[in-house]
């Protein structure tokens, strides 16, 4: 059953605005909570490095399969890039709420830098969720030449959020 685009799109702005909105709120207002007993501080980070590259290898596959007009194989890569991107979010969620945020050292020479990568990369996520769920609905309803519009600024966003979480990552780790 398709779903309609009376429902669809207020469903996907809701999901634009409640995601990060939800997850303001739990990383500014909850901490320190015990939801997974004997998780390791850097434990989530790693697994979300390891989400996140998988997130780019299978956004470029997909890529790749549009190009040689594989539909079905491009369909399946789009919709394991967005099941992997909401398993980070929940494992994301779960890290950010079990333990304090690690700072980076504002003495390293690279502070700036890491700032301008975390900053982008938090404001290219927001814009993604709406981005990803608009592209991935005109896909799945056979809107082709809109679902084209929109995937040509989705991809480039989505790759560089998955590539920058990774990036954070290994700038962040060594402080856990």
């Amino acid at each position: 059953m398709k779903l309609k685009e009376s429902i669809a799109i207020p469903l996907i702005i809701v999901l634009s605005v409640l995601i990060p909105a939800v997850v303001a709120l739990l990383l500014f207002g909850l901490e320190n909570l015990s939801i997974v007993d004997g998780l390791q501080k850097g434990t989530l980070p790693e697994l979300n490095a390891i989400i996140n590259s998988t997130v780019t290898a299978v956004l470029l596959l997909g890529f790749a399969f549009i190009l040689r007009r594989q539909i079905a194989a491009h369909r399946a890569c789009m919709l394991t890039a967005l099941a992997l991107s909401v398993l980070f979010l929940l494992s994301y969620v779960v890290q950010h709420a079990q333990f304090e945020s690690t700072p980076y050292p504002k003495s390293l020479p690279t502070y700036s830098l890491y700032l301008f990568i975390l900053f982008s990369h938090i404001v290219l996520a927001v814009a993604v969720v709406p981005l990803a769920l608009l592209s991935i609905y005109r896909g799945a309803t056979q809107q082709y030449a809109s679902h084209r519009r929109i995937a040509r600024w989705t991809l480039p966003i989505w790759l560089y959020v998955s590539i920058t979480g990774v990036v954070v990552y290994l700038m962040i780790s060594p402080y856990y």
